[in-house]
């Protein structure tokens, strides 16, 4: 097909009291297609870095690219859409970003840094201006980082999630959705689906809870399952549609780079030492405990929802762990903190203990420094410790429950996997079920 090649990117449509981009991109691929585009890979869903203080709850950035005979069309169809539709009545920042041909590496490398880190909305403009691209905005301008960086976005690994939208009338209102459905069909479509159902608590993990137009999410690996998993779903509402996005969601790239000592409040990014202290609890049965890098002591916090916890409880001093995570900033009582989203054991340290008496299997006591140990019973004497079995940190790779795991993060039943699903422009990756409101 003649034409021209044209990438759409956009973020930041929503608040925490309505929209959604994703939705902002199912309209508009129903626009496009109705002008007789066509669609070179699915639409791409990019969460960016979790940790930026600003953003709504996945941090996810859209992007379409196709190939139009009226790219200027185009073009004004999607910003008549940013226009209509964003919500910026309740603190949304939009940006949109076009791009003609191929992809300009300056947005590469801005994907790469908004991933990691916190990009300075200015940052993100000189790179866009310096790469030839196009680019608007309403409000402050936040939204152009994440509108580029999906564009820009080079996938590796990657996964699909098919979203499901609600009707107008239904936006604001209660989901009805059985949960012993999403219960069948997490168990009928694993290990090609991931993250649907939380079987500790015996909830659905695919609905979101706020007001924005999507019913539900399924993750999978690809577009086959991930239909077959949607038509398990029993909804109480009639739905509007449904559209298929390439993600990077359950890849765990935000874990990509090494934290240094210097680094930055919001930054994501792993570090790999020794513990050093001993591990103490934080209120609300939360853990802290230290790990000593190349001479530098990071202070790093396993929280109680995650799981991670109980474990990095039973860390002790010389333990070798490699721990990911976002950094939190510093307040008047904590330092610079590692908040924990994995912990490896790669090495547990022998742990001694004193040893036990020979004779009544009672636990000697120590006689002071270079004096050895001695039974308080049976007077038995003996001049050196033990090792002591039974640790609990035990070597091995240690996730957060699926009910607290980031949508970066890469659950369990993905270690070891590379995705890559093959688009296929035919398939059913897009349907709108009625005229729709």
């Amino acid at each position: 097909m003649p034409g021209t090649i044209l990438h759409i990117g956009m973020d930041d449509t929503d608040s925490p009291r309505g929209m959604c981009t994703t939705y902002l991109a199912y309209r508009l691929a129903g626009e496009l297609a109705r002008r007789g585009a066509e669609f070179l890979d699915f639409p791409r869903l990019v969460r960016l870095n979790p940790n930026v203080p600003w953003r709504t709850r996945g941090n996810g950035a859209v992007s379409l690219s196709v190939r139009t005979g009226d790219p200027g069309g185009a073009r004004r169809a999607a910003l008549s859409l940013l226009r209509r539709h964003a919500d910026t009545g309740n603190g949304a920042n939009p940006g949109i970003v076009f791009v003609e041909g191929g992809v300009p590496p300056a947005l590469a490398g801005l994907a790469r840094e908004a991933l990691c880190r916190l990009v300075p909305r200015r940052e993100a403009w000189r790179a866009v201006d310096a790469a030839g691209a196009e680019r608007h905005h309403m409000g402050n301008g936040q939204g152009v980082v994440g509108a580029a960086s999906a564009v820009g976005y080079v996938f590796g690994d990657s996964t699909l999630e098919l979203l499901a939208y609600r009707r107008r009338r239904m936006f604001g209102t209660k989901r009805r959705i059985s949960a012993e459905s999403v219960r069948r069909m997490d168990e009928a479509t694993r290990p090609h689906t991931f993250c649907s159902y939380d079987a500790r608590r015996r909830r659905p993990l695919v609905a979101p809870r706020g007001p924005d137009p999507v019913f539900c999410g399924v993750r999978g690996e690809s577009a086959g399952p991930l239909l077959r998993a949607a038509s398990y779903i029993e909804a109480g509402e009639e739905l509007d549609g449904h559209m298929i996005f390439r993600s990077n969601q359950g890849t765990g790239d935000h874990m990509r780079r090494p934290l240094d000592p210097s680094m930055p409040p919001y930054a994501s990014g792993t570090v790999s030492g020794i513990v050093g202290a001993p591990p103490s609890g934080i209120p609300g049965r939360h853990a802290a405990f230290t790990v000593v890098s190349g001479g530098s002591e990071f202070a790093c916090a396993a929280y109680r929802e995650t799981g991670l916890a109980p474990l990095a409880m039973r860390l002790a001093p010389g333990d070798e762990v490699r721990v990911g995570g976002g950094v939190r900033r510093a307040s008047a009582r904590r330092p610079r903190t590692i908040n924990v989203e994995f912990i490896r054991v790669v090495r547990a340290a022998p742990r001694l203990a004193n040893p036990p008496c020979g004779s009544c299997g009672r636990r000697m006591k120590s006689r002071g420094r270079g004096q050895g140990f001695g039974c308080g019973r049976c007077g038995t004497s003996s001049c050196s410790r033990v090792i002591a079995r039974g640790r609990g940190a035990r070597r091995g790779l240690y996730l957060p429950r699926d009910s607290a795991l980031r949508h970066l993060a890469r659950p369990a039943q993905r270690i070891g996997l590379r995705g890559g699903a093959r688009f296929d422009p035919s398939g059913a990756w897009y349907s709108r079920y009625g005229s729709g409101e």
